[in-house]
């Protein structure tokens, strides 16, 4: 072929593609498909939505949502800010309300002697760590405190996170991969449900508490994978209730799995003396494979904590992104926690307190027929009322009679199990508890 004709063949499949372009109104070329790089000098056109923040779905259900409060002539139950420690009362909006949306279980945070601790903790190591511990922000508060945790559960140790909810995405993110399975109750926490899905692993949830359905499960699953991590909590922060741990136990024994309890709601709180959902089976600590708790409840602090056998924490350590990765939990948090540890297992009436109004609150909140669901009555209680709209409604009315409870809305809960959601502590009273329930009942006739 000729020099000229290829010149001219080379022209005419140039000139072909440029008809087969797409091409703006400006007669500019467009990307032919997502992901097309455009070609130098122009620029593709993209949708606006997917430019603007205030077009995100998720800005749109929140604007959604406050449309719906203001229209019913709601405000915004989110965010209320407290202006001193927040317990069995609080100031909001500068008057003292009844408060039922804390996770101050014992009353430790606010303590004077709890206080003393972070003051103490800050004056001698000053207001941060500055590194990862690995690095050179390792304490000896740190280890003070995970030997600590570690001793409650009658485990070889413990590591401490700076963060509850990158406990669990980073435990389980680092453990498992794309050979194993994660087996979770329907209710697990977000922080779960993030792990799994960061690590890889195939994930299915098993209807809420049913130890036969896991059972089928993995008769089912077992064999197609590597390991096998089934994922409970110890109190359910939406219902109040426990697992069967004993069963679950046993499940995990027979199909060759771990078994991980997120203990965020029930340490501090479950057992005589509040050492969790082992104690209130009478189980030793060394049948569940991975305990997890967090240090921002009973125990007055903030950060979570993974328990077990050496083998396990000794690889976090080292490994797991969220700590290795990620600053020290600062000596200022880490001594509270501590402390609250401490005085907790000094101090079982507290306990039995918590214990006592819980049960006061349940009792009376049935015999007045409110639908408390499966709440077993340790400190966590819902009020189902079965509406979002109403829930929000109940919560703003009890708020303007100075009772503060958050209301719990689809879709965080199925829109038939919108409810109030309840925390109780140890520091609250039956005159408190009788007040409360007597408004929710007459706000529930207006």
């Amino acid at each position: 072929m000729s020099q000229r004709r290829v010149e001219l063949k080379n022209q005419l499949l140039a000139q072909s593609r440029k008809r087969q372009r797409p091409r703006d109104k400006a007669g500019a070329p467009l990307s032919t498909a997502p992901g097309t790089p455009p070609e130098a000098g122009t620029t593709s056109r993209v949708p606006e939505r997917f430019t603007r923040f205030d077009a995100h779905p998720g800005y749109q259900q929140i604007s959604m949502m406050r449309e719906g409060a203001r229209r019913l002539g709601l405000t915004d139950p989110f965010f209320k800010v407290h202006e001193g420690n927040a317990g069995a009362t609080s100031i909001i909006e500068g008057r003292e309300v009844i408060n039922f949306a804390s996770y101050n279980y014992l009353g430790f945070s606010g303590d004077p002697r709890v206080n003393h601790a972070g003051q103490q903790a800050l004056e001698r190591y000053g207001s941060s760590v500055s590194a990862s511990r690995v690095v050179s922000g390792e304490r000896p508060i740190h280890r003070e405190l995970e030997q600590a945790i570690a001793a409650a559960y009658g485990v070889e140790d413990a590591v401490a996170f700076v963060s509850g909810h990158a406990t669990n995405v980073s435990t389980l993110g680092y453990l498992l991969g794309p050979r194993d399975l994660v087996l979770h109750d329907e209710y697990i926490h977000n922080s779960s449900l993030v792990g799994a899905q960061l690590s890889g692993a195939k994930r299915i949830p098993f209807p809420h508490n049913d130890a036969a359905a896991l059972d089928a499960m993995l008769t089912r699953h077992r064999g197609q994978f590597e390991r096998v991590l089934i994922v409970i909590e110890g109190l359910y922060s939406m219902d109040g209730d426990v697992p069967d741990l004993p069963r679950f136990i046993e499940l995990k024994r027979r199909h060759q799995a771990w078994l991980m309890v997120d203990e965020a709601h029930s340490f501090g709180v479950l057992g005589d003396h509040a050492l969790g959902l082992r104690e209130h089976f009478d189980l030793p600590a060394d049948e569940v494979d991975i305990w997890m708790g967090t240090m921002s409840k009973s125990l007055a602090g903030c950060g979570g904590y993974i328990a077990g056998c050496t083998a396990l924490v000794e690889t976090l350590r080292y490994l797991a992104p969220g700590f290795l990765y990620s600053v020290g939990m600062p000596a200022q948090v880490a001594a509270p926690a501590l402390t609250a540890l401490q005085l907790m297992q000094k101090e079982p009436e507290r306990v039995q307190a918590l214990h006592d109004i819980s049960r006061y609150f349940l009792e009376q909140a049935r015999e007045m027929g409110f639908d408390t669901g499966h709440s077993i009555g340790a400190a966590v209680i819902p009020v189902i009322v079965g509406s979002s709209p109403l829930a929000a409604r109940l919560s703003h009315d009890l708020f303007e009679q100075g009772i503060n409870v958050q209301p719990i809305l689809h879709p965080a809960v199925p829109e038939k199990s919108a409810r109030l959601r309840f925390f109780l502590s140890c520091e609250h009273t039956r005159e408190q508890i009788d007040q409360t329930l007597s408004a929710l009942a007459n706000a529930m006739t207006v």
